[in-house]
């Protein structure tokens, strides 16, 4: 492997879920020219939709979005390759969403169906253990095949410490937990209340620890959230998440590191817009064709942006201008079956 070569892993979409993925995909990614040459699947597993690493130690991890959940750990070997280092449930139906506490002591992954949290220790080696929590959610939202009961859709820890949001589709919320040495949460206060019918999907940090950004999968919307001096986010603006027409369905949302401009993907219309973050509230600047039309995660890598559309099979590579924040294609598409997660 090149030493300038950067290992990215790539969840799909397997048969259970529908798909045509066979599991965890394993690409070298060239920083200078952001072009991805996919190694092959690093592992059979099923329906391994998103993905997350420890803070510390070279292991993955990927949910099973399955109806009886399970999360998998796998050791990361210097070549990408990945072995297996243990699989275990989450109590709930259909996980989509888990990550590593800053501690790297737990692992929390959300699960759809069931509208619940679970916590599971994490020991030296990285290896999940027992679950050490199950929370279930209690809500409902006004769309009603959507919103019929709670549905967790993103656990996001805290950069620092033990606290923990989690994002609520189905109960229109986010939560906020407070994580105990034994892995066990404690609410810290009531859920953050968004408006109905905003369907909250995934939440972006600001880099200065007190902006938060909201991508509406059903509204659609992107909503700006300031946190106060008791930790309660309070909302300070909300704005379209895309002005063109057609049905559309947010899904990924990210800041750039230097945090001067917001990103987000749209569904159904195949796009990602770009906001600036120098006023009080989001400014759209461009908005850009992906090339598919189910634009369902991306990751922000240098100075390039990848974007997995599941229904295209594609993975499309933008070059990430430094100054406007703009996006323009850097390179051919990349074939993969039904990606749904892309990890640097």
């Amino acid at each position: 492997m090149n030493g300038d070569d950067t290992i990215v892993h790539i969840g799909c979409y397997t048969a259970v879920s529908g798909g045509r993925g066979e599991g965890i995909v394993t690409a070298r990614r060239d920083p200078a020219s952001g072009a991805l040459a996919p190694l092959g699947p690093a592992v059979s597993t099923p329906s391994p939709s998103f993905l997350a690493r420890h803070p510390e130690l070279p292991v993955l991890y990927a949910v099973n979005e399955l109806a009886e959940g399970t999360v998998s750990a796998f050791t990361v070997r210097p070549d990408g390759g990945l072995t297996a280092a243990g699989t275990v449930a989450t109590g709930g139906d259909s996980p989509c969403h888990l990550a590593v506490s800053a501690t790297g002591r737990f692992l929390f992954s959300a699960n759809y169906g069931s509208g619940s949290v679970a916590v599971h220790r994490l020991d030296d080696a990285g290896r999940p253990g027992e679950r050490a929590d199950l929370v279930t959610h209690d809500g409902h939202g006004p769309v009603a095949d959507r919103q019929e009961h709670a549905h967790a859709h993103m656990v996001s820890p805290e950069p620092t410490g033990d606290r923990l949001l989690v994002v609520d589709l189905g109960a229109d919320g986010i939560y906020r937990y407070d994580v105990g040495p034994a892995g066990r949460l404690a609410q810290a206060g009531p859920p953050v209340r968004i408006r109905p019918g905003t369907g909250p999907r995934h939440l972006a940090r600001h880099p200065d620890g007190h902006r938060f950004f909201l991508a509406g999968e059903l509204d659609p919307t992107v909503t700006g959230y300031e946190r106060d001096a008791d930790g309660v986010l309070r909302e300070r603006a909300r704005v379209p998440a895309s002005r063109r027409s057609g049905h559309v369905q947010p899904s990924e949302i990210a800041v750039r590191p230097d945090g001067r401009f917001l990103y987000v993907a749209n569904r159904g219309i195949g796009t990602v817009t770009v906001f600036a973050l120098d006023e009080s509230a989001p400014r759209q600047v461009s908005e850009v064709d992906t090339g598919g039309d189910w634009p369902r995660h991306f990751a922000l890598i240098g100075d390039h942006l990848y974007v997995a559309d599941e229904r295209a099979h594609r993975i499309f590579v933008f070059a990430v201008d430094p100054e406007s924040g703009g996006l323009t294609p850097a390179v051919e598409p990349v074939p993969v079956a039904s990606p749904t997660c892309v990890l640097p």
